[in-house]
């Protein structure tokens, strides 16, 4: 007689088979990265000053007094008073106003603007528009609908700056209505 049992029990459960571990593989794409939480409260580095060629935006629910000058372009869709003086465009949208003087490259007004353009090198007025004040730029755009009571002088130079006391022949005129 065995003092052991060849056969298993119902009451015994059978050992599992060990795993297999399957090879690494070096050809394989390595594992995607851990995720790791950012520290929210660390500073973040800002750039110390705007790059020129940007636009910056005054929304059409802002309201601001003050001073705008810089290098690069602005675009006014609310309501800013004060002098604007950029290197670059100045953009005044439908419904916006800009109260004060003007000095930019290309000035583009489908809004109103109660003040002068002292210097530009081009001026559009939108079929849209109200402008009171004095213009002095190189060019000029008039579109079929645009309002105006003040002053234009244009043609009178080569460009930005040179056309404010100069005279020329008045040749390099240039008026270009759009309806």
């Amino acid at each position: 007689m065995a003092m052991w049992k060849d056969s298993v029990s119902p009451r015994q459960t059978p050992t599992p088979a060990p795993e297999v571990k399957e090879p690494v593989r070096f050809d394989a794409p390595p594992p995607k990265p851990e995720i790791v939480p950012v520290n929210t409260s660390a500073p973040v580095a800002r750039p110390e000053a705007r790059p020129v060629g940007k636009e910056s935006l005054i929304a059409a629910d802002i309201t601001i007094e003050g001073k705008i000058e810089g290098g690069g372009s602005v675009r006014i869709a609310g309501k800013f008073k004060g002098d604007v003086s950029v290197q670059g465009d100045l953009t005044i949208e439908a419904g916006a106003k800009l109260t004060g003087s003007v000095r930019a490259n290309k000035v583009t007004i489908a809004g109103e603007l109660e003040g002068n353009v002292e210097e530009a090198t081009h001026v559009d007025l939108l079929a849209s528009d109200v402008v009171i004040g004095d213009l002095k730029t190189g060019t000029l755009t008039v579109a079929a609908g645009a309002r105006m009571r003040g002053q234009a002088e244009f043609g009178w130079g080569e460009g930005k700056g040179s056309m404010l006391g100069k005279r020329g022949n008045g040749h390099d005129a240039e008026v270009r209505s759009v309806s």
